[in-house]
């Protein structure tokens, strides 16, 4: 069976211009052109444009996908086996985020006694984390075990009131950011709240605070949790963390 532009967009909900730039930028070519000038996709087109799908889900940007698409050894089935561990991985995340909020639930009703560290489960991937800690023992130096340690041990010692009042403290800070540069005083009197607020986790040297800045710089996992508020809030506080570093640490 064969779809027009507009039915392929009513059956998997990607616009007809979304389909059309497609076309435009060889990503997915119809099967064939009527002889009205209407694009008609098949089963294969169909198969393509979930590959496509899964890869959007997954952030992927267009040139990325499109390089992978076109490669000659391009296995659908490994693609879609990769996909499926993928969101098997997520599916398992999300599982722990609906358990958190049970018990959570449980816990203002005065059923159970969350401890502290059940509060956060799901919400932090920890494999991501320990590839992150370590990217930053090794950039760093060994003094950053030493932070890893101590950030660990400040975080189980927090209350549940102590790290809500560290995530309005960390969104007031990143709102404010947005708005100013990285040499105005303004800026640097916000990075100072960034500064202390780290405290509630460990007391960074000089090197350490600049080193942090320096991997946000290079790292996108270290910004990521900054692209909510603008895609370049991360390597803009990176700067304005460098700047505090030099004239106040």
């Amino acid at each position: 069976m064969a779809y027009t532009v507009k039915k392929l967009s009513e059956l998997s909900g990607v616009s007809v211009r979304t389909l059309h730039h497609y076309d435009e930028i060889d990503l997915l070519k119809p099967a064939y052109f009527g002889a009205n000038g209407y694009r008609y996709y098949e089963e294969e087109q169909l198969l393509l444009l979930q590959q496509i799908l899964f890869y959007r889900k997954l952030k992927m940007p267009l040139k990325d996908i499109q390089k992978v698409l076109i490669q000659s050894d391009f296995n659908q089935k490994a693609a879609l086996l990769s996909h499926r561990k993928i969101l098997l991985k997520e599916m398992t995340r999300l599982q722990e985020l609906v358990c958190t909020i049970d018990k959570t639930l449980k816990h203002h009703k005065g059923e159970i006694q969350m401890e502290h560290e059940e509060i956060f489960d799901g919400f932090l991937d920890k494999e991501k984390l320990s590839r992150f800690e370590a990217y930053m023992i090794k950039r760093l130096g060994e003094p950053y075990k030493q932070v890893v340690l101590e950030s660990k041990k400040r975080s189980e010692q927090l209350s549940q009131d102590d790290w809500l009042e560290y995530f309005k403290e960390t969104n007031e800070i990143n709102k404010a950011l947005v708005k100013l540069s990285p040499t105005s005083r303004e800026v640097q009197e916000i990075v100072r709240k960034h500064y202390e607020s780290t405290l509630r986790f460990y007391t960074p040297t000089k090197e350490i605070y600049v080193g942090s800045a320096e991997v946000m710089l290079e790292q996108q996992f270290a910004r990521e949790a900054y692209e909510k508020w603008h895609p370049d809030l991360g390597a803009f506080l990176a700067k304005g963390m460098k700047i505090f570093a030099e004239n106040e640490l």
